[in-house]
């Protein structure tokens, strides 16, 4: 434990000890809860196996603390008041399960969610401060909250905390004067517009918070710790539009100068602990950061908290890199305790394997967003990328095979290795041949731009536990139907993975035109001015990448819009995405293709038939993946237990490759 011995330190919010300073954010548990607003089973072992794997405290998701004043469809989040008793019994023994394990446990209580509720999770109007627009549709107004409205909420929020209390939870955390939430648009001058008491100047904008922490108080006692999830700074940069990292703008949110002047405030109303972050719906990119966020990207923020605040500061923000998350509380500059959200999803034993001094083991979070906020936009249960057995842990975990049995896995890409770690974790005799050099895919070029580093990790990970597994790998071997006959296997996990699609172009074989993969590998040289043919995901991160060396690139996209088709692009990486081409400067040329390469330039054509040329020294050929079946079509129906996975099954995301090759292996 020499290594990471501040982040197993016992720490105190309020009178609550917690047994160290491993927190886990709050997330919320969509499709997890029941439909009166209760702890599903699911819910149950989803936190009771991050208690079990060494976290010292738990913050559920959001749980909504009434549903009148702002009505939902039930059963979409949890809620304490809407059937009282039964959310007492599903908490009660989940609680009992998680103490069991010295993990404390908070109940996140949501004031409303305002501008930023979707219209699909409403059962009535959206509501606000003010009548302002809707996030996801500005064409919606919010109907203004009146006085005994918001009186309410105050009264709702004491009563869901009272009802918290009796289930055993040890605290309560507010949302939020965080991410641009109903609460958090009282305390911000651009969406509250009131002329009550619940607005006007800041200590008016701040009286919502002050009376809920107050009531709470009233009802449960003085010791009763009550956190609050807070945003420095909003990072909006104006409606419906984000700032990115260093780019200069005027906030039109909250800015740091005015969120160091609330924290005091607050905290001398009696708020406990401030779990610290920044952004709204508006820069989701800074609540939810994507892959293309850096580490601890909250530290310079929370640093400035820490000197206006005494009580213990709670910071969140990709801090899963256990050497990051340690060098922080050792230094105690800019946090008292880390908070982790997705890396618990990936890793739920993040805390067990630290303290081991085992975090070559951890299962890292890419950022993706693909398994868990991602699956809740397209109405599925909460998960995760590269766990696939979170949020379903107790009837998708992995179980020995009764018979052990000789695997064939062919190609090394995610969804082999996948495959092979799985297959081998239950007892299986697994063998891999990759037909290159290295393992990994299309994730070896997926990793190569630093703002793709944690696709990397991801890779390491893997083979870190080919190692530890003791799996035999083949590299340089390229399997036939005659090899696998002689090696007689019980099974054969085909993942040869897929190849770039290339158009049929005049002048596609020219020598200034490379493949996304050949241009990312550097495996070709690269003329300043870059015209990138395909806005898919791959398309236009390749463009970015270019652009960051100096380029000068041009995105050609035959739809409408940017990534478009296709497996949705979740919305926080979306649109940072569209803001880095922005920043960038990179062209964007929509409802049009490549007609013809040719040297220097290329001509292109629209919907409308009209031609035209732009100036192209390198063309990037990023129309998606075409799967390689080769393999499979000669032995398919010839052999039994043949299986066929990930991007030779179809070619998807990195998701799609290690839940089908889990699912595969964990069967047989």
């Amino acid at each position: 434990m020499a290594n990471f011995e501040k982040l197993f330190e016992p720490i105190k919010i309020g009178s609550t000890t917690v047994r160290n300073r491993i927190a886990m954010a709050p997330m919320g548990i969509l499709g997890l809860s029941t439909a009166r607003g209760g702890f599903s089973k699911r819910a149950e072992d989803y936190y009771v196996e991050r208690a079990k794997g060494g976290t010292g405290l738990i913050i559920t998701g959001v749980a909504k603390i009434e549903n009148e004043v702002e009505k939902f469809h039930e059963g979409i989040l949890l809620s304490p008041t809407v059937d009282p008793a039964h959310f007492i019994t599903t908490a009660g023994e989940m609680i009992e399960r998680i103490h069991a394990y010295g993990t404390k446990i908070f109940l996140q209580l949501g004031i409303g969610f305002g501008r930023v509720a979707a219209p699909q999770m409403l059962a009535g109007e959206p509501v606000a401060p003010s009548a302002i627009p809707n996030y996801w549709d500005p064409s919606l107004t919010c109907r203004e909250l009146t006085t005994k409205e918001v009186e309410r909420l105050v009264k709702m929020a004491a009563e869901s905390a009272a009802i918290a209390k009796m289930a055993g939870f040890d605290g309560v955390e507010i949302h939020a004067i965080h991410e641009g939430y109903l609460l958090d648009q009282f305390t911000i001058a651009l969406f509250n517009k009131r002329v009550d008491k619940y607005g006007g100047d800041l200590m008016g904008r701040l009286r919502l918070p002050i009376e809920i922490v107050k009531a709470i108080k009233k009802v449960n006692g003085e010791q009763f710790p009550v956190a609050v999830r807070f945003s420095i700074k909003s990072y909006i940069k104006d409606w419906n539009q984000g700032g990115l990292p260093n780019e200069d703008f005027i906030e039109k949110g909250r800015d740091t100068e005015e969120g160091l002047k609330i924290a005091p405030i607050l905290e001398k109303a009696g708020y406990d602990a401030f779990d610290a972050d920044a952004g709204s719906y508006d820069a989701w990119y800074w609540a939810h950061p994507p892959i293309y966020q850096k580490h601890g990207l909250y530290l310079p923020l929370t640093e400035q908290l820490k000197k206006v605040v005494n009580v213990p500061l709670i910071v969140a923000g990709k801090m899963d890199v256990p050497e990051l998350a340690e060098k922080t509380l050792e230094e105690s500059k800019a946090a008292d305790m880390v908070c982790l959200g997705r890396g618990l999803l990936a890793d739920a034993e993040w805390g067990k394997k630290t303290q081991e001094e085992r975090p070559d083991d951890i299962r890292p979070c890419i950022g993706c967003h693909d398994g868990c906020l991602g699956r809740g936009f397209t109405g599925k249960p909460l998960s995760c990328a590269v766990n696939p057995a979170c949020g379903r842990e107790e009837e998708y975990g992995l179980k020995p095979a009764e018979k052990t049995k000789k695997i064939m896995v062919v190609g090394g890409g995610m969804a082999g290795l996948e495959a092979a770690r799985v297959a081998t974790l239950r007892g299986h005799k697994v063998t891999v041949f990759e037909k290159t050099g290295e393992l990994g895919g299309h994730v070896v070029e997926g990793s190569v731009d630093e703002f793709k580093k944690d696709n990397a990790r991801l890779l390491d990970w893997y083979k870190t536990q080919m190692k530890k597994l003791n799996i035999e790998i083949n590299l340089n071997t390229e399997v036939t139907p005659g090899m696998i006959k002689e090696n007689k296997p019980d099974a054969v996990i085909v993942a040869t993975g897929s190849k770039s699609a290339i158009p049929d172009i005049p002048g596609i074989n020219k020598d200034n035109t490379a493949t996304a993969t050949e241009v990312l590998l550097r495996k070709k040289p690269i003329g300043q001015k870059v015209v990138v043919l395909g806005g898919g995901l791959v398309g236009c991160e390749t463009a970015i990448s270019l652009a960051m060396e100096g380029k000068d690139v041009t995105i050609v996209e035959m739809l409408d819009n940017l990534m478009s088709v296709g497996l949705p692009v979740p919305h926080m990486n979306k649109i940072m995405v569209l803001d880095m081409l922005r920043v960038y400067h990179i062209k964007t040329i929509t409802n049009s293709s490549i007609s013809e390469i040719k040297d220097g330039i290329v001509e292109i054509i629209d919907k409308n038939f009209q031609k035209s040329t732009i100036p192209a020294d390198t063309v990037v050929i990023s129309i998606g993946q075409k799967a390689d079946r080769e393999l499979y079509q000669k032995i398919a129906g010839k052999l039994p237990n043949v299986f066929l996975v990930g991007d030779a099954n179809a070619p998807r995301n990195i998701m799609s490759a290690i839940w089908e090759a889990y699912e595969v292996a964990r069967s047989i």
